[in-house]
C-alpha cells in the first residue's frame, strides 16, 4: 500500500510539471508565440494569429499587449467563461497575470507584442515624465512599467556610456535607421517595424537618430 502511495505521489507531480510546462504560450502554441527576448526581467512575446486561428489553454504572469495591428480576439479561461476584446493598433494595455485560450474572431491577422514581467513585484525606479530630444506621449501606466509612444527627434541622440535606472523594451513603429549600441555590442542600425531591443537597468549604451527625420518607437519603461 505504501509503495502505491509513493508510486501515486510521483505520477501526480510529473502530471503537475507537465502541466505547467504545457501552459507556456510558446510551447503548447510554438505557431502563434515566437520568443524574440527572453532575459531575467521580461520575456517578449511576438504573437501572429491568422483569421480564424486559435490558441492552446496557456498562461501568462503579469504582462502588456502592444498590437502591432487592430483586431478582435476572444479569451476563454479554464472555466469556460469568455471575454471579447478589441485590439486597437499600436495601443497598450496591462493585464494581471492569467490563463486562457484565444481565438482571432476579426477579419484580419492579429500581429502583436506580448511583455512579460518576471519580477515577483513591481520594482521602485523612477521613470521619467521627458527625456531630452523625445517626445513622449504615455500609452497605459501600471504598478510595473509605463508605455510611451516616443517620438525621437532629428537630431536625437545619447552619448556612449548613458545609463538609466529602469529597463526599457524598446519597440520599432516602422522601418527606419536609427543606431543603437547595447553593452558594447555591434550597434543595430536598421530597424523594420515590430523590431525590438532590450536596455537592461544600468547597463549602458549609446543611441543616435541617423534616418535625418523624426523616428517614432513606443517604449516599456519597467520600474
Amino acid at each position: 500500500m505504501k509503495t502505491c502511495r509513493v508510486v501515486s505521489l510521483v505520477v501526480c507531480a510529473l502530471f503537475w510539471a507537465g502541466a505547467a510546462f504545457a501552459q507556456d504560450p510558446a510551447k503548447v502554441s510554438p505557431e502563434v508565440y515566437k520568443v524574440i527576448v527572453d532575459n531575467a526581467s521580461v520575456r517578449v512575446l511576438r504573437v501572429s494569429v491568422p483569421v480564424g486561428g486559435k490558441t492552446a489553454m496557456h498562461r501568462h504572469p503579469d504582462h502588456v499587449v502592444i498590437p502591432l495591428s487592430a483586431g478582435k480576439v476572444k479569451f476563454t479561461g479554464p472555466d469556460g467563461k469568455a471575454q471579447d476584446a478589441e485590439l486597437p493598433v499600436e495601443t497598450a494595455t496591462f493585464m494581471p497575470a492569467s490563463t486562457h485560450s484565444g481565438e482571432n474572431t476579426g477579419t484580419t491577422a492579429v500581429d502583436a507584442l506580448v511583455v512579460e514581467f518576471k519580477s515577483g513585484a513591481p520594482g521602485k525606479a523612477t521613470l521619467p515624465a521627458a527625456r531630452e530630444g523625445l517626445a513622449m506621449k504615455v500609452l497605459a501606466e501600471g504598478p510595473r512599467a509605463m508605455v510611451y509612444r516616443s517620438t525621437a527627434d532629428p537630431k536625437f541622440q545619447e552619448p556612449a556610456g548613458t545609463k538609466h535606472d529602469y529597463d526599457q523594451v524598446v519597440i520599432a513603429l516602422g522601418p527606419t535607421q536609427m543606431s543603437l549600441a547595447v553593452d558594447g555590442k555591434p550597434a543595430k542600425t536598421s530597424w523594420a517595424r515590430g523590431d525590438v531591443q532590450y536596455i537592461g537597468r544600468g547597463t549602458a549604451h549609446e543611441s543616435k537618430n541617423a534616418s535625418g527625420k523624426p523616428v517614432d518607437f513606443i517604449i516599456v519603461a519597467i520600474k
